[in-house]
């Protein structure tokens, strides 16, 4: 059974929510894992943003209406989209400027239409080829500037992105397929309480130094912060909802637009590397959005 049409409003606030707000979060990461180990970071902020959730969801939430099955998918995905999705992510933006990451999950609506394509055998529309490749070019234009990046270690976030980009694609069909709770407040708050767990754990194994929480800069502690409300508990909530009613590559479109709010607000805040061909290559990145958005392929779901 098909999940009821949204309102319009609702559609309207999460894709600004994923475009915008998500695409901020790159700063804001950058900014805490100067102090924070990125595992550890990133563990915490999905901590701190579960409990948040959880500690309302009495009051919006039946939760003798959320079965096993719905909990374990939310598990998995959790594990998917914040363990080894943003782990991966925290951890690049040790190497590489925030506007640099996120241009290289723009590709991820290619990834996912490809996909999409092998596992579930979805024809591929034109329009949505023509969008495919105009975010590469666009991508290109955009990494191929030497003065974008540096650093002998900038190979380790580069595959730890690219690492990310197919896992959050794969994660990202695969709630498709499987029955997840209906709510997306449990959705949101089983994913990030899981993924808390996981990431503290394998800050464990990988021995990130301990933090001294008390003795951290207002800007670690008010990025942290940020990334809670905002970043967690807004969009990925908002993204959870888009999943349950949009196709997966029209929530992949983010990846279009968070490229170029990440690499304006890192060339502002971080003195980061911005230039006209930046911007030329940011427009055939938003024209890369209107083909994929043109194109309307049938999903499998659950």
């Amino acid at each position: 059974m098909s999940p009821p049409r949204p309102h319009i409003i609702a559609l309207i606030l999460s894709f600004f929510a994923i475009y915008i707000i998500w695409g901020s979060t790159y700063l804001f990461v950058a900014f805490a894992v100067e102090e924070v180990p990125p595992l550890k970071m990133a563990a915490m902020r999905f901590l701190i943003a579960s409990a948040l959730i959880l500690l309302v969801s009495p009051l919006l939430i039946k939760w003798k209406e959320v079965s096993r099955t719905q909990i374990k998918h939310a598990m998995i995905a959790g594990f998917m989209f914040l363990t080894l999705g943003n782990g991966a992510m925290s951890y690049a933006l040790q190497f590489i400027d925030s506007g640099f990451s996120a241009l290289i999950i723009s590709s991820q609506p290619l990834v996912i239409i490809l996909l999409m394509k092998i596992l579930d055998k979805v024809s591929i529309n034109p329009k949505a080829i023509i969008g495919c490749a105009l975010g590469l070019v666009g991508m290109y234009l955009l990494v191929s500037q030497k003065k974008l990046v540096g650093g002998p270690d900038q190979w380790k976030g580069v595959v730890a992105m690219i690492s990310c980009l197919f896992t959050w694609g794969y994660a990202s069909l695969y709630v498709k397929r499987v029955e997840m709770p209906k709510s997306i407040f449990v959705n949101s708050a089983v994913q990030m309480a899981f993924a808390s767990i996981s990431l503290f754990t394998a800050s464990l194994i990988f021995g990130e130094p301990a933090i001294d929480w008390l003795e951290l800069k207002s800007i670690t502690w008010f990025s942290i912060l940020y990334l809670v409300i905002f970043g967690s508990i807004a969009a990925f909530t908002a993204f959870n909802f888009l999943l349950q009613h949009i196709s997966p590559d029209k929530v992949a479109t983010s990846t279009y637009i968070n490229p170029i709010v990440a690499i304006f607000l890192g060339w502002y805040f971080r003195d980061e590397f911005i230039s006209s061909q930046t911007l030329i290559a940011a427009s055939i990145l938003l024209a890369g959005v209107y083909f994929i958005n043109s194109n309307k392929p049938k999903i499998p779901s659950k």
